[in-house]
């Protein structure tokens, strides 16, 4: 994620934010200019943005809710924005749990958005497509659990997220019952995207043989293997193929594995370019950790160059947690295999198949089981 700036004042202001803190400007984002802009009244409900084509626009209707601070061109069809055009059901928002819950799944769904809009990757909605089009649908648990639990995933273009996951507590709950590493709210969003996207990208983008050679094959039985991962569990060499243990249990996991590791890496390296981040330990007589982060990871480099950096960084920032108490950032190793996996969504997103016959890396990451 870019670091944004208020037009009127020069404050640095975040992607988020709704109001500048140091001069007071209305702000919202403008996903066709790629900028949070300063605004100006132009005439109820239209706004102008001041150094930029000044055309008017207007708020999304979710903005009357404080879920979406994206604007819209004036007289658009659309009262939604590019971000919540997608949303097929969301839960009772007069219950004040459920629009707060709702609030932290728009915040992590706008910063996905962020990316695929900058890739420019396909973003038809259900009603553009009623076949393959992107929906989401954000559900509450019954009431007085009258039923079963809302679970997070993905079918044939439609994503469900849970919206107890909103929740620290139930988010931890759940990664802890289901022994995984890692688990965040925009990691789901990365991740059960990353299905439809097989659809659009691989599927039926003629990318089918190439992509078997890497993952393996898809054809096997996809509910047979989730079955036999939840029982038997990932093998315990998973980490030589794989990045995560659940992206062993079947090769359209593996791919929404690491098309979500590969947004990860792609934004955490977008958001440390944006901060002019460079590394160069004193204690690293080799030169092994150093990194300079000088390049736009979503336009620039290949794979063997995001690597280059994002071992350092991922290494570096995850010590920094360890010495405030927290978890590790990147809590991950990444294999040679990983790496090509990577190099293959890589090529997906911008737009071709250029892979690494032998992927380069410096520095596998923040093993798991570090002290």
């Amino acid at each position: 994620m870019k670091r944004f700036r208020c037009q009127a004042c020069d404050n640095v202001v975040h992607f988020e934010n709704r109001t500048c803190g140091r001069c007071g400007h209305r702000l919202g984002y403008m996903p066709e200019l790629g900028i949070v802009g300063a605004l100006d009244p132009a005439g109820e409900p239209n706004w102008t943005a001041a150094g930029t084509d000044r055309a008017p626009r207007r708020f999304c209707a979710n903005a009357d809710h404080d879920v979406c601070n994206w604007l819209v061109r004036a007289g658009a069809p659309d009262r939604l924005c590019r971000a919540c055009r997608p949303n097929d059901t969301i839960p009772d928002i007069s219950v004040p749990e459920h629009l707060a819950a709702g609030r932290e799944l728009e915040l992590a769904k706008h910063r996905l958005f962020y990316s695929l809009l900058r890739w420019k990757l396909p973003l038809k909605t259900r009603a553009e497509d009623p076949e393959r089009g992107l929906a989401f649908e954000f559900l509450a648990d019954p009431p007085g659990m009258s039923g079963p639990k809302v679970m997070t995933g993905h079918d044939n273009g439609i994503v469900t997220i849970a919206l107890a996951e909103a929740h620290p507590a139930e988010l931890e709950r759940r990664r802890s019952e289901l022994d995984e590493t890692y688990r965040t709210v925009l990691g789901h969003f990365r991740h059960e995207v990353g299905h439809p996207y097989w659809d659009v990208l691989v599927r039926d983008g003629g990318r089918l043989e190439a992509f078997r050679a890497i993952f393996g094959d898809d054809t096997q039985d996809y509910g047979a293997a989730l079955q036999r991962h939840y029982q038997e569990r990932a093998p315990a060499n998973w980490r030589a193929s794989y990045v995560s243990a659940y992206a062993a249990s079947h090769p359209w996991e593996d791919f929404a594995e690491t098309w979500a590791h590969y947004l990860h890496i792609v934004d955490t390296l977008d958001t440390a370019n944006a901060f002019g981040l460079g590394l160069a330990p004193a204690i690293d007589r080799e030169r092994a950790r150093e990194a300079r982060v000088d390049f736009d990871p979503y336009v620039s480099g290949d794979m063997d160059q995001i690597m280059e950096a994002w071992a350092p960084v991922a290494v570096a920032v995850s010590s920094i947690n360890r010495s405030t108490g927290k978890a590790d950032l990147y809590p991950f190793v990444i294999s040679p295999a990983v790496v090509r996996k990577l190099g293959f969504v890589h090529g997906l997103v911008r737009g071709g198949l250029r892979l690494p016959e032998r992927p380069r890396i410096r520095e596998e990451g923040v093993r798991e089981t570090a002290g």
